[in-house]
């Protein structure tokens, strides 16, 4: 055993040494280590686990969610209750913010949880050479050095360079993104070598698919890749949603002017109208309380809420509610290819023999579709297979150990029916494609045995079996890499038998179909006695060439649709994949992601290393495919659009997309086949790991924006109506039109009922096809915002006019200001109408449809003011007086008289507009 010591430095790329350098840079052998030096080096360097994250008191936690300007609203507006003593409604005010800050509570820590999800995806225990024999170890207590054995089905319990591999694949999807197992060496790599190429590497957390090997720990716990992954989801950061910043910047705003108002009319009424303070107190409170929109955080929170509801029924669940307004406003969406934008389930697209050319129709694992010739309509597809085509579906379902089963059917459907049932794979994926195509094609394995087998092995890249036929015949059949059967081949299958073998010609179909994006595999069969029973390598010679199969993961064909609705609404779609250049290029065309027939720059992650952040800021925006990328290249994509002030959402399913989704302004993750990671990382989850969700899910955001914008453009002229019926009064020195009392009376009944009507408005017309907003800016423009102010002058002054014109009609102030607050709510309900369509006009027949909400709203506050007219304790309450029926007229005919001149209003905005 070699010499051993319980201090050893970091090995820098042990992919790339020779393993006996490795062996000699981290003091071991190939035989392990003893259980003294291990337990010395665990001291030295830790536990082979994920530190946990440090993290903030819960009190601490649960306080900064109040660190809100709205919610400083909120809590100003409860301390005014306090000093006025209204404990009932300084209570419900305080019970408004304590929830917002319970939901925030709840649903934070996402990049703690994710943290959380990849410490999960570490190994249990290994076998481990120590003291001269192999032992079951606790993963966590792995060190460098320590020598470790691998069979199908372990987790990789650290990082490993291999000295020992029989025809060992290791699925690595969950962090290279590669949708096929990778074939693993012992031989050094290139000192460039991204991960998804580091063949002499195990990584720590991926699964063995099949074979075996041994290998020497290089990295444990940190200094693992899915430990580097773990530090930059806590160093990636996450940024505020556009609808928070806006929210932020326009509570700070309304905060100011309010403060500013109060002090002006505190200071006219003092020293121009020499009010008693104690009566200007009251009247700058009641000022404070109809100026503060009180109703703000509670209306966006459940209207967000409500958005959640609605793409939850789309497949699109949201995990934090700004997530839901974020959507609306990206502009850029970069997606992962495997299972995103394709369906993770490989299929033979072409197949090429001597005799033809053939296109296989039907996706995935469903065995539903037909092998047509070229030239040839598939509804004139030949009911059997022509002989050439069937010696290669042969050799496809034959030298295969794949299965494909179809789940149970629901109860609803028909057992007999092959659309009935999820089909899906036992195996590996490309033989899963093979036998799937022989299924199309009518080949089964009935009436044959299999006698003799030679398992795939990545240095020879081909797998053999010997199978004997229902005449007792036997034969060799081979599937592999094209040209290691090209070179065993002395002939080819021809239209009229074997025939010499025209190698060019197949240097041409397989360039052909590997310039398409295709995975190439060839068949080949020789003919042996029907007492040959073993095969091996030796065996596999003169064989005749039967052709070749084009593969490939199959573009989802809704993704298709929806990248190019993204498009016409300005979003641009980018995809960033740990697969090969060629293959993404290839998926990008036919997604129609990139122009079909231009040439296309594909930036690879050796590439993108080369550049620095500003030069990937000067190209980031030009190219839409990068190929072979790690989870450093995602982040920095991500941070380099970011610079350019765009919206970037990103969806991913492996442990690798996890520190860019937790960067992105938007992170989505896959709900079928994303990792617990990937999952806690993101805001949104995708229940079908469909991109056509996201699609949905972005015009769903687009909706509760417009909603949320609706629904604030028709809140505030309530409060600017009050607050303005107020500052007349103490400017003018008259008669307060309202009481505090009342004032939150209005607030309170129309923010229940009227305001999240808006919330239910279905999505506006053609609101896919205009580009996204503007990053930046408040929540309404300075043009809504004079909107939002004349508005208010038409309420406030017909509230006025009411409120005068009964007080000089002789009746008491009680009864004037009952009918002010009847003016008030029935003048909000006719605006309500004028807000459902912002940018048209609402005088349509559309006003009445599409929304029964708003009319059971309608409903609602019509009733709660009745109540508050009529019922006695109501009148004690607030100091409210029954109305006679004709009191009524007056306020109803200037709501109509309100709705017309709104509408008015809107009409010179238009026009405004256009011009």
């Amino acid at each position: 055993m070699a010499e051993q010591s319980n201090t050893v430095g970091a090995l820098e790329r042990p992919y790339a040494l020779p393993i006996d350098d490795v062996a000699e840079g981290l003091r071991t052998g190939l035989d392990g280590l003893s259980s003294a030096a291990a337990a010395d080096r665990l001291e030295a360097h830790g536990p082979n686990v994920l530190p946990e994250p440090k993290r903030k008191p819960a009190i601490l936690r649960f306080l900064a969610h109040f660190n809100d300007t709205l919610i400083y609203i909120l809590l100003g507006a409860a301390a005014v209750k306090a000093i006025m003593q209204d404990w009932l409604d300084f209570w419900v005010i305080m019970s408004v913010a304590i929830i917002n800050a319970v939901i925030g509570y709840v649903q934070e820590g996402r990049a703690e949880k994710a943290l959380a999800g990849i410490r999960g995806m570490l190994s249990a225990d290994a076998s481990a050479r120590r003291d001269g024999r192999w032992v079951t170890v606790a993963a966590a207590d792995l060190v460098p050095g320590d020598v470790v054995r691998l069979a199908p089905g372990d987790k990789v319990p650290a990082d490993v360079r291999l000295f020992q591999s029989f025809q060992l694949r290791i699925d690595e999807a969950a962090l290279t993104g590669e949708s096929v197992p990778a074939s693993k060496s012992i031989d050094p790599v290139a000192t460039d070598a991204g991960v998804g190429d580091r063949a002499s590497m195990a990584f720590s957390g991926t699964i063995v698919a099949a074979g075996q090997g041994r290998g020497i720990v290089t990295g444990t716990g940190p200094a693992t890749e899915i430990g580097k992954i773990q530090s930059l989801v806590g160093e990636a950061g996450s940024l505020d949603t556009p609808l928070t910043k806006q929210l932020d910047d326009f509570g700070r705003v309304l905060t100011l002017v309010i403060l500013g108002m109060a002090v002006v009319m505190l200071a006219i009424g003092r020293f121009l109208h020499g009010m008693p303070f104690g009566e200007l107190v009251s009247a700058t409170v009641g000022f404070a309380v109809a100026a503060i929109p009180e109703g703000l955080p509670a209306l966006v929170t459940i209207t967000l809420a409500i958005g959640v509801q609605q793409m939850a029924k789309r497949h699109a669940i949201t995990r934090k509610l700004p997530a839901v307004e974020a959507l609306g406003s990206v502009t850029t969406v970069c997606s992962d290819k495997t299972g995103t934008l394709t369906r993770n389930e490989m299929t033979v697209r072409r197949i090429v023999t001597r005799v033809h050319g053939y296109g296989v129709s039907g996706l995935g694992y469903d065995p539903r579709g037909r092998i047509t010739p070229d030239g040839r309509d598939e509804a004139d597809a030949p009911p059997r297979p022509t002989p050439d085509l069937a010696a290669i579906l042969a050799v496809a379902t034959l030298c295969n150990d794949a299965h494909i089963v179809r789940d149970a059917p629901a109860a609803t459907e028909d057992v007999a029916d092959t659309s009935a049932g999820r089909w899906s794979l036992v195996g590996e994926p490309t033989e899963g494609a093979l036998k799937v195509v022989a299924m199309k094609g009518g080949v089964t394995s009935e009436g044959t045995r299999r006698v003799g087998v030679l398992p795939f092995d990545s240095a020879n890249k081909l797998m053999a079996t010997v199978n004997e036929s229902a005449d007792h015949s036997r034969a060799i059949l081979v599937k592999g890499a094209p040209d290691r059967l090209l070179e065993r081949s002395s002939s080819q299958r021809g239209a009229n038998g074997t025939e010499p073998l025209d190698l060019a010609r197949w240097g041409s179909a397989i360039d052909e179909l590997s310039a398409q994006g295709l995975r190439v595999l060839a068949a080949a069969r020789r003919p042996v006695a029907p007492t040959f029973d073993h095969v091996g390598l030796d065996d596999l010679h003169d064989l005749e060439f039967l052709g070749v199969w084009g593969i490939l993961d199959p573009p989802r064909p809704e993704a298709i649709d929806a990248i190019a609705d993204c498009h016409a609404a300005g979003i641009r779609v980018k995809m960033i994949t740990g697969d090969h250049a060629g293959t993404a290029l290839a998926i990008s065309r036919e997604m129609g992601l990139v122009p079909d027939g231009e040439d296309v720059h594909v930036m690879t992650g050796t590439e993108l290393e080369a550049l620095s952040q500003e030069q990937l800021k000067g190209v980031v925006r030009e190219v839409d495919v990068y190929a072979r990328t790690s989870p450093e290249h995602k982040i920095r994509i991500v941070r380099a659009l970011q610079s350019h002030e765009e919206v970037v959402a990103m969806t991913g399913d492996g442990v690798n997309d996890a520190p860019a989704l937790t960067r992105a302004n938007v992170g989505i993750a896959m709900g079928i086949k994303g990792t617990e990671a990937t999952k806690e990382a993101a805001e949104i989850v995708l229940a079908d790991d469909n991109f056509a969700t996201i699609r949905s899910a972005i015009r769903e955001g687009r909706r509760i924006y417009d909603n949320l914008r609706k629904s604030i453009v028709f809140l505030l002229p309530t409060n600017g109506a009050q607050s303005l019926v107020i500052l007349v009064a103490v400017v003018f020195g008259i008669a307060l039109p309202l009481t505090p009392v009342q004032v939150l009376w209005v607030n309170m009944v129309t923010a229940v009922t009227l305001s999240l009507a808006l919330a239910y408005e279905p999505a506006e017309k053609g609101i896919m096809r205009r580009p996204p907003r503007a990053p930046g800016g408040s929540i309404i423009n300075l043009r809504e915002l004079g909107f939002v102010l004349v508005v208010s002058l038409l309420i406030g002054g017909a509230t006025l006019g009411v409120f005068y014109s009964v007080v000089a009609a002789g009746t008491g102030i009680p009864y004037a200001r009952t009918e002010a607050v009847a003016m008030l709510a029935l003048g909000q309900l006719a605006y309500l109408f004028n807000c459902r369509f912002l940018t048209r006009s609402s005088l349509t027949s559309d006003v009445f449809r599409g929304n029964r909400v708003v009319w059971w709203s309608a409903l609602a506050l019509i009733v709660l003011q009745l109540v508050y007219t009529y019922a006695p304790f109501m009148n004690d309450l607030f100091d409210s007086r029954p109305l006679a029926l004709t009191s009524w007229l007056l306020p109803l005919g200037l709501s109509v008289v309100l709705f017309l001149a709104i509408e008015l209003l809107k009409l010179v905005r238009r026009r405004r507009a256009r011009s």
